[in-house]
């Protein structure tokens, strides 16, 4: 009686836990969250862990903060690294979902790569139920993103789905409301940053953080040598001198730094075509690939796919949103959703 009552007084929501961002669709609202996936943690006596921010106050504190402080990101190649921290997270959106009301216990709908684990499942399960979900559903982050890209997945037809998050490139072929052949690389935006971090280091002897590669990924980055150049300026610190230094970077460079991690994700999407059965290729060949994801939004990424598959490549109208709307999507309608939705 009482599961039933907290039912009514919540929004059943669906959540993509993203390795890099968590967004939250609330069925009825829409996506009413978008914040990185970063919880900030005060290290207190025998090991106790106190919650300080979650979200984009704890990401601007990402490499500042001091020893007793950590700003953890709880979610490593789109699967949970820590329980504890992934379970405050969850409990944290639950309640701006519902404006802090404590007696909520929400279905929940949250989106998970096809590699996961039966181990993993039961992690991201558990967290749910802890942070205080009513039912939790699990669906594959490609068939979300097929969902949200407006593919009509349910048909015996194959469509398929590029999905560059930030810990993970899932790369999957669709049919009648289930993946037929699905590959997965531990690269995604995080792998991309790291990249140009090592880059800097290498070619310019100087240091810089996190969010200073993100912030040059996005400004500046490509993937095409006929790609229009670009400059910015780079702060950091000197790794000979020790002392705070200031460079230009251009466009080139940040393609030169972003080859080999590139080329990895081409190489999955090449594997899971020569994988794909014949009449579901020739499907492909006429309705050709989806891009979805926060990767898919590098300068001319869906260009160098066309030149490499020789197919039809498009991005889908919002990449960063798809996967969360195809979730809501899901979300709104049951039939749909018992049809995606992983066995429980």
């Amino acid at each position: 009686m009482l599961k039933w009552f907290a039912g009514l007084l919540s929004n059943d929501l669906a959540i993509d836990l993203g390795t890099a961002n968590t967004l939250v669709y609330a069925r009825g609202r829409g996506i009413i969250c978008s914040e990185p996936s970063v919880v900030a943690v005060a290290e207190e006596h025998r090991g106790v862990r106190r919650v300080l921010a979650v979200g984009s106050e704890a990401k601007e504190m990402v490499g500042r903060t001091p020893g007793s402080i950590r700003a953890i990101r709880p979610i490593k190649d789109g699967v949970i690294a820590d329980f504890e921290v992934t379970e405050a997270m969850l409990r944290y959106f639950i309640q701006r979902a519902h404006n802090r009301r404590r007696l909520v216990r929400p279905r929940i709908i949250i989106c998970v790569p096809p590699c996961i684990t039966s181990v993993e499942k039961r992690a991201v399960r558990e967290s749910a139920i802890s942070a205080g979900a009513r039912e939790v559903y699990l669906i594959e982050e490609p068939m979300a993103a097929a969902l949200g890209a407006g593919l009509s997945v349910t048909e015996p037809t194959g469509n398929m789905v590029i999905d560059v998050g930030g810990g993970t490139t899932d790369v999957a072929v669709i049919s009648l409301a289930a993946i037929v052949t699905s590959s997965s690389v531990r690269v995604g935006g995080d792998k991309l940053d790291e990249a140009i971090i090592n880059y800097v280091k290498r070619k310019h002897n100087l240091l810089i953080g996190e969010r200073t590669a993100e912030i040059i990924k996005i400004t500046i980055g490509t993937v095409m040598t006929q790609a229009s150049s670009r400059t910015m300026e780079i702060k950091g610190r000197d790794l000979v001198a020790g002392v705070p230094k200031m460079i230009i970077m251009s466009s080139e460079e940040v393609r030169d730094a972003l080859a080999e991690p590139i080329q990895q994700i081409v190489n999955t999407v090449l594997q899971t075509l020569e994988r794909t059965p014949p009449e579901l290729a020739a499907d492909i060949v006429d309705r050709g690939i989806v891009l979805v994801g926060g990767g898919a939004m590098l300068r001319d990424f869906d260009h160098l796919l066309r030149a490499e598959t020789k197919l039809p490549v498009v991005r889908s109208e919002d990449p960063f949103t798809a996967v969360t709307l195809g979730a809501g999507h899901a979300l709104d309608s049951i039939d749909l959703l018992r049809q995606v939705a992983m066995p429980q």
